[in-house]
């Protein structure tokens, strides 16, 4: 049997778990990007081999956070990363801030906008976009078009980050219509999978579907 869980309870582990003194929000966070990073080159080891881009789309919330940690892990193995916010860095959670503010030493952050995704460039030359937007809390319709976005000649794959950004973790409902879903190749969730990538559209917009161990 898989277990499968709701936002709720794993939030409600994770709080145990830091609660506890087991381990920190802030090292929990690494170890999620760290387990993204793995599961990516796991997926496509040919992505270990050679100089390889990426872009990093990242949103307001702990998700984000996640999403700095993968932009500067892969930095450090020599990728080019360019990286997107959508939302305020001075609102950001702490532990999210935090590594907000250790990308920022090492690269730039270009504000995401509906305009931004509508540009026929965007999102540019890449072999991997990462959605590291809303994660499992989101819980309304949001204003940017997350359908694939893109229109280049060179295909890229999409990696989301424990959910595809407009999925209901609970449900596996696209929350709003279908563009406000961007639809996955690779779906890197931590600790347990969660309800809604098993049932209605979850299969269909995650992808690949693997599980990052992150301690807990």
């Amino acid at each position: 049997m898989t277990e499968l869980l709701t936002a709720a309870e794993m939030r409600a582990v994770e709080g145990a778990a830091i609660d506890s003194g087991a381990v920190s929000g802030l090292e929990l966070m690494e170890r999620a990007g760290a387990g993204v990073v793995a599961a990516v080159l796991s997926q496509w080891p040919e992505l270990s081999r050679g100089a390889q881009s990426a872009v990093v789309l990242c949103g307001p919330g702990n998700n984000g956070g996640d999403g700095f940690v993968v932009a500067r892990l892969l930095t450090e193995a020599g990728w080019t990363v360019r990286l997107f916010l959508y939302g305020d860095p001075d609102r950001l959670p702490p532990d999210a801030s935090t590594n907000f503010e250790r990308w920022a030493t090492m690269g730039s952050v270009t504000a995401l906008t509906a305009d931004v995704m509508q540009e026929q460039s965007f999102p540019g030359d890449c072999d991997v976009l990462f959605d590291a937007l809303f994660g499992t809390g989101l819980g309304r319709a949001i204003s940017l078009p997350l359908q694939k976005p893109g229109r280049n000649p060179k295909p890229y794959r999409t990696v989301a980050i424990d959910i595809p950004s407009g999925l209901c973790s609970d449900s596996g409902r696209i929350i709003g219509s279908a563009e406000h879903v961007l639809q996955a190749d690779l779906t890197v969730s931590f600790h347990r999978a969660k309800v809604g990538h098993m049932i209605a559209r979850g299969p269909e917009v995650s992808g690949a579907c693997v599980i990052a161990d992150i301690g807990l």
